[in-house]
């Protein structure tokens, strides 16, 4: 651990500013440019916090009360002593990009690959090379414009908030799909509902929006011919999807075709790339823990949005054992239901997001958030995909 450097010069606020909240005995400068406050909280943590945060962010900081050991060598003995005290550890704000954000891009250079993969096999064109990869580029390139529009969408809004976020991380995963969706990580904190409604909300109309435009030109796009040689085979496996209200209503508007008479074509997969768009709509509005839809509830109701929380995964759980006993459907919908319960049981024990603020939404705000979950449930359809091979 290092030994941090006790200095009266810092950049963050001054002492008596955090009074009468928290009383400071002694300030940390460390190395990496932390400030440590240390003192004694004069009333409970979130009062605490809405009293301090401001101050601190103002300086260009982000803070917490946590329990930090200081410690230093004994002069004699040179062996580490110290105590264990409450402190204010305030790190430097950081928005935007630092350097070359390594990890993202060969994340999504692998998601570009396995997407390419998962669309050469949709086209039914065979890989005898790298190259032979690009037949699947508008496939991969649905898929991936869909995600990268919903998680831009927070970025720019975690950006408009003031709250620290990373890029997108693409999620590579060699599948019929290629991936696994994206995400960004929100280091800062949330300063009142308002920011948590706002980042919350924009990836998915902004990711719905995407997924609308891919739909209706896939709609528009030729059928593919599925290869005699695939038809005949014995070991192909044939996937049916199922489609969302909103998918059939665009096919119906639009005059497109999602199914055709004849079994020999299927819908260009583009459609599947839309398909793949509103599904991951979906998930990310169920309402629990740090999903979109537990930030968009969370901020519409306040606390309550706990109870709710707590009722997805029994949810999903129960749809799942009705698909399993009570319909024809294959095990494939009833596992997939199941281990996203699974999912939001994790997501429900960890818990919403908390603001710094927690005032009321304004009415415009609550009537986009409920029109958000009425769009959210026309992407839903109980047997998102059958697997039917030999």
């Amino acid at each position: 651990m290092d030994v941090p450097h006790r200095s009266p010069d810092h950049a963050g606020p001054p002492p008596e500013s955090l009074l009468p909240a928290f009383r400071t005995t002694d300030i940390a400068v460390e190395e990496d440019g932390r400030l440590v406050y240390y003192g004694h909280p004069q009333t409970g943590i979130q009062r605490l916090e809405r009293e301090v945060w401001p101050l601190f962010r103002e300086h260009g900081y982000e803070v917490r009360l946590d329990t930090v050991r200081d410690s230093e060598p004994d002069p004699i003995t040179g062996v580490e002593v110290g105590e264990t005290r409450r402190a204010l550890v305030a790190e430097p704000r950081r928005l935007g990009v630092d350097g070359i954000p390594w990890t993202n891009l060969v994340m999504l250079f692998a998601t570009v690959l396995t997407t390419l993969y998962a669309g050469s096999i949709w086209y039914y064109e065979p890989i005898d090379g790298p190259l032979d990869l690009l037949a699947g580029w508008p496939f991969a390139l649905s898929v991936l414009g869909v995600l990268a529009v919903h998680e831009l969408g927070h970025y720019a809004l975690s950006r408009y908030h003031g709250v620290d976020a990373s890029l997108p991380y693409f999620i590579p995963v060699p599948s019929f799909i290629g991936t696994f969706g994206a995400l960004i990580s929100m280091r800062g904190r949330i300063p009142d509902r308002k920011a948590l409604f706002d980042i919350g909300v924009s990836g998915p109309l902004a990711g719905l929006a995407a997924a609308i435009c891919v739909a209706v030109i896939g709609l528009h796009l030729d059928p593919i011919q599925v290869p005699t040689y695939v038809q005949e085979s014995e070991t192909a496996v044939e996937l049916q999807l199922g489609y969302p209200p909103l998918l059939e209503f665009l096919a119906w508007a639009t005059g497109g075709q999602l199914t055709y008479e004849d079994p020999n074509l299927v819908a260009s997969p583009v459609i599947f790339g839309a398909w793949v768009g509103l599904f991951v709509t979906f998930l990310n509005l169920l309402p629990v823990g740090q999903l979109d839809g537990g930030h968009i509830v969370r901020s519409m109701i306040g606390e309550r949005a706990e109870t709710i929380a707590s009722l997805v995964p029994g949810a999903l759980f129960g749809l799942a054992a009705y698909l399993a006993f009570f319909t024809d459907a294959s095990y494939n919908a009833s596992f997939l239901w199941g281990f996203w319960g699974l999912i939001t049981l994790l997501l429900a024990y960890v818990g919403l997001a908390t603001p710094i603020f927690d005032e009321p939404l304004d009415p415009t705000r609550m009537a986009i958030g409920a029109l958000t979950f009425v769009l959210g449930i026309l992407c839903f359809t109980p047997v998102p995909i059958e697997i039917i091979g030999p």
